[in-house]
């Protein structure tokens, strides 16, 4: 019965190590045969990342905030009354 508990008790982290080590086996594998890819390559079909556009666009909005921010003047330091 002591042998059973054991058993047990070593299942869990022995068949996670093997998972562990098949899964990098796998990745290892994998990565000599793929090539390099591009920042804008794989977006389904598309040749530059579709989303760009709003990216620039935010870009730009957070600029002109920023901006905003920098041209106004410094308020006054207020004292804590805590």
């Amino acid at each position: 019965m002591d042998a059973f508990y054991s058993l047990a008790v070593l299942a869990c982290p022995v068949g996670m190590g093997l998972m562990m080590w098949f899964m990098m086996k796998g990745n290892r594998q994998q990565s000599g045969a793929q090539a390099p890819q591009d920042k804008t390559a794989g977006f389904a079909g598309f040749d530059k990342d579709p989303r760009q556009p709003e990216i620039d666009a935010l870009r730009n909005e957070i600029a002109g905030l920023r901006a905003k921010v920098d041209s106004r003047p410094e308020a006054p330091a207020q004292e804590r009354t805590r």
